[in-house]
């Protein structure tokens, strides 16, 4: 019988963690850390590996503890206000094959208390990105309305993100997508409870998630000129 990834345990740490966001209490609780966070997440990333060449085979599942799938529990403070040295989610993101150079979209999850979410597309995307992203919706509007009316996306999935309050530089203001040409972000978001997290299914749910973000995904990756 198949075994859950993540229990309890990991959104408890969490919350603990939220309370206590301080070095000592860390490391104090660092082995907890690695027990019901750290490993399974790790665990998670290898076997959602498995899956994702059927969705597409030019993203990546490194399951490293460091340098691979897995975010960093530790907070960069060198330029925040905010001091507090650790995350209080558990994130993960599965780039594309051509690595941290090309700042190309993602599939992303996020586990935090009362907050389980699958995250897709591209977020903050250079200006010389944005641009090819934005020219790609003006040379294939079909291409580009199909990707986020296809069926399936738009059951699981909402656009979301920033815009810009006027028409970029360049573009036709009366232009019929001009509200996609504005997005500062090309990024969707499906919410999960922790009740699906913590199943033996979630896997395969977040793997299913992943498949119905295909063609946003494709249209966003061949827009910036890599392979899908």
């Amino acid at each position: 019988m198949p075994q859950a990834h993540f229990s309890d345990d990991l959104f408890e740490f969490l919350h603990e963690l939220q309370l206590n966001n301080n070095r000592d209490w860390f490391q104090a609780n660092k082995p907890r850390y690695q027990a019901v966070v750290l490993e399974p997440m790790m665990d998670f990333v290898a076997d959602f590996g498995v899956r994702l060449p059927s969705i597409s085979g030019h993203f990546v599942a490194d399951p490293r503890a460091h340098g691979g799938s897995i975010f960093r529990i530790y907070r960069d403070v060198r330029f925040a206000k905010d001091k507090s040295p650790y995350k209080t989610h558990a994130a993960m993101h599965f780039r594309h094959e051509t690595g941290r150079k090309v700042h190309g979209p993602g599939f992303y999850l996020h586990l935090a208390p009362g907050e389980v979410y699958a995250g897709v597309g591209i977020w903050r995307p250079a200006s010389e990105t944005l641009a090819k992203i934005r020219d790609a919706i003006v040379a294939r509007p079909s291409a580009w309305t199909g990707a986020i009316s296809d069926k399936e996306f738009a059951e699981a999935f909402a656009l979301e993100g920033e815009a810009l309050k006027r028409p970029p530089r360049g573009y036709d203001a009366d232009h019929p997508l001009i509200d996609d040409l504005k997005r500062k972000d090309f990024v969707a978001a499906t919410e999960f409870t922790q009740v699906e997290a913590t199943s033996p299914e979630f896997v395969d749910m977040y793997a299913d998630a992943c498949r119905r973000a295909a063609p946003l995904m494709q249209f966003l990756t061949t827009a910036v000129g890599l392979a899908w």
